[in-house]
Parts: structure tokens; sequence; C-alpha cells
């Protein structure tokens, strides 16, 4: 049997890890969701949630990985067998659902950064820009070249293996994509009227604060770490029995959550200072950023390299996400990795067509009244995710909560004093919270 592949440091883990939660959720999502729920009170509510919800699963997962050395299913296989493997199967399933259209919207992000280089996005004008978007996202041809180029990379980074793929290009990429931030960031909050931005973000106004504002709060933070589809698991089991696998959690929320935030330093200032409209929703970054970027002395030059930091930030997530459904061939059915990761990447692929097409050519086919693309993310987003995440904090907090106690203290020499803390939020909050997810999600 081939000895397991660990990181090669601690560092690595971190970035790899940090490059797992970090993605378009972060500097796509969280900025429009902060504009619709009116900003500051929603970012302080999010910033609760992250750091007990959020993290307590996070942490969960990367123990369960770290103590079974396995694969999302492969892990609650060795620990406890039974029924529990399809728990790490919904995750691989939601992986490979959310990779297919995942990679469209990265695609996206592949073509504006040439669309900014090529003055294709030069208007100030939103609805000029609203009519190019959707002319551009309705097309057959376009949108699958790009969704093609992407998958490419995340299937080139992952079929290198774990030191010479993953961990070496999380240290390239994910120091880049920090100092992009803050380039940009610069840029934005210099800008006149920038003030305003920051005010909304940072000043809160509880009086908009409703359940719905904590729903989607706690969405976006269980959402933006990563959590539910094994990803953790996945990473987490590749890492030494050395490692303070509780100071990398927090690490790795932490960077996860700076960005998040960062990007909403960097979107609100600069949709503020134009005087357009945070709560713009998806379109923001498509539609409305490209119209401030027009109005900015090097506009173009500013517009690259924001849809590059997407670009970044979408890859390092996608790279995690493809592998924990090869790590699934690769350890349970033996397969190579490099044909895992070619034929499972192709396979994901051709699943995301359908997706991309329902922007156009698709978008009258529905099925139970969604689009293609709207019912992978429902079945992931909604459904699988939310699944996944309420059993492994049941897991952790009611099954194994003996043996992940030890893989803790094992690091420290000793129990550490938070521990019944972890334990009372994965046994009762956690999973109480989640279902509320879960509910509030198949309520719509």
């Amino acid at each position: 049997m081939m000895k397991r592949e660990h990181w090669g440091s601690r560092l690595g883990f971190i970035l790899a890890a940090a490059g797992s939660a970090v993605g378009l959720g972060n500097i796509w999502k969280f900025p429009y969701m902060a504009g619709v729920n009116g900003g500051g009170a929603f970012l302080l509510i999010y910033l609760a949630l992250v750091f007990t919800i959020g993290l307590s699963v996070m942490l969960a997962e990367m123990v369960i990985g770290r103590m079974a050395e396995k694969n999302a299913i492969g892990a609650f296989k060795k620990l406890k067998g039974g029924a529990w493997p399809l728990v790490g199967l919904c995750g691989v399933a939601a992986a490979f659902m959310i990779l297919s259209f995942y990679s469209v919207v990265a695609g996206w992000t592949i073509a504006y950064m040439v669309k900014s280089v090529s003055g294709a996005i030069s208007s100030s004008d939103p609805a000029v820009l609203g009519a190019a978007f959707g002319g551009f996202i309705s097309g057959s041809i376009s949108p699958l070249f790009y969704h093609a180029v992407f998958m490419a990379l995340t299937v080139f980074v992952v079929l290198s293996g774990i030191g010479s793929g993953i961990e070496r290009a999380s240290k390239i990429l994910m120091p880049a994509l920090f100092v992009l931030l803050l380039v940009l960031i610069v840029r934005a909050v210099t800008l006149p009227g920038a003030d305003k931005g920051l005010a909304f973000l940072l000043q809160p106004d509880f009086s908009k604060v409703t359940w719905h504002t904590v729903s989607d709060a706690l969405s976006q933070a269980f959402f933006s770490l990563s959590l539910g589809m094994g990803a953790m698991i996945t990473y987490g089991s590749y890492l030494s029995k050395k490692e303070n696998i509780s100071g990398a959690a927090g690490w790795v929320t932490l960077l996860d959550t700076a960005v998040a935030v960062l990007a909403g330093l960097l979107v609100l200032p600069a949709v503020f200072a134009f005087g357009f409209d945070p709560a713009a929703g998806p379109g923001l970054t498509f539609i409305t950023l490209p119209a401030v970027f027009a109005q900015m002395p090097f506009g173009a030059f500013f517009a690259f390299l924001f849809f590059l930091l997407l670009a970044i930030a979408a890859l390092t997530s996608s790279v995690s996400i493809l592998e924990v459904v090869v790590a699934y061939f690769v350890d349970d059915r033996g397969v190579n990795r490099k044909m895992a990761s070619i034929v499972v990447g192709i396979i994901i692929f051709f699943l995301g067509i359908p997706s991309s097409l329902s922007m156009g050519m698709m978008a009258d086919t529905k099925f139970f009244g969604m689009t293609f693309f709207d019912l992978m993310d429902f079945l992931s987003s909604k459904l699988l995710l939310p699944i996944g995440g309420l059993f492994i904090s049941l897991f952790v907090g009611w099954v194994v909560w003996g043996a992940a106690k030890a893989d803790i203290a094992a690091h420290n020499g000793t129990v550490p004093f938070w521990i019944n803390g972890w334990g009372i939020v994965v046994k009762f909050i956690a999973p109480l919270a989640i279902a509320f997810i879960l509910i509030q999600g198949l309520m719509g």
C-alpha cells in the first residue's frame, strides 16, 4: 500500500485550506449579500457566526480527516461504518455538482480579464454593461471555452499531487490574492465619496436586521468556509499528527473571513463613490463594478486586476472541490491520481455544459420549475451541503467524541480548556443552526 502523502509544512496546509475556503463566495457574493442586508449589522452577525458555528464545524471536519487519514467517504467507513459513509457520499456528490456550475461562473472571470484588456467592458453605463453581460453568458460557444480553460487549470493543479500541486500553487496564489486585494482597496477607499461605502459597511444599523438577515449571514458563514462537502475532511487527512489542528482551523477561518471583509472594503466604497446601488445583487460584480472601473483613471488596469483576483480565488477553491472527488477514487478505487484527475475533470466539464447553456438556448428548459444551473445549485448548496454539515457535527459530537478529544489533546499534551465549549457547539448549537439553514433553503 502506498504511503499517504502529507502537507510539506504547516503554512502550506493553512494556505491550501484557506484557499479552499476563499472563493467566489467571499469576493463575489459577500459584498452584495452585505449590500442587500444593510451593511454593518450583517457584517457583525456574520463574524459572530463564523467564529462560533463555522470554526466549530471546520475543526470537526479536519479532525475526522486526520483521525481516519482517508477521503470523505472512506473516513466515515473507517471510523464507524454502517450508514455513516452516506454522509461522505453526500459531500462527494455535492462537490461534483458544485464544481460543474462553479467552473462556468469562474470561466466568466477569465473572460472578463480578457474583456478588460480589449476594452469590451469600458462603458460606464450599467445598462450597456448589463446587455453585454447577458449577451456573453447566453452564448453557446464562448462561455464553454472559458469553462474548459478553467477546468483545465484546476485539473493541472490537482493531478500534480498534494505537495507539488495543491500546496505549491497555494503558496503562490494566496499571497498574490492578498496583494491584489490590498492594491485594489487602496484605490477604492481613496475615491471621492468612498467614505459613504465605508460607513455603510462599518457602522451597524440594527433596525435593518430581520430573521432573513440572520439566515443569510448563517448561510454565508457556513458556505464561505467550504463546509459540508468534505473538502476539510480531505485536506485534514493529509495533515500530520504533530500539527496543532485547532490552531490551523483558527488561522484558516481568520484568513477566509479577512478576505470577505476586505472584499467588502474594496467593492462597497467604490460602488458608493459613483452612486450605484450596493444591493444590485449578483450583477454587482459583472455589471456595476465594470461601470465603476470605467470612471476611474487607469480603469482598465484595475478592472483586469479585479477579475484576476476573482479568478485566483475561484481556482484555489475549485482545486479543493476537485480533490474531494479525486481523493475518493485514489483511496477507495485504487485509480492513479493523474487518471482520476483527468477523467473526473472531463466528466465535470460535460456536466457543466447544460448549466452554461441554461443561460441561453436552454433557458426555457425547466426541471421542477428551475433551470439546470439553478437545479444543480439547489441540490448541492440547499440540500447536500447542509445535510453534510449537520451529520458531520452530530458524528463528531455524539459518535466519535472521545476519539476527537484525544486527537486534539495529543498535540497539546493535555485537553485544552475550550474543548467542552466546542462540544456544546457541535452537539447542539451547530446542528440546530444548520437545520435552520436547511429549512430556510427548502422554504425558499
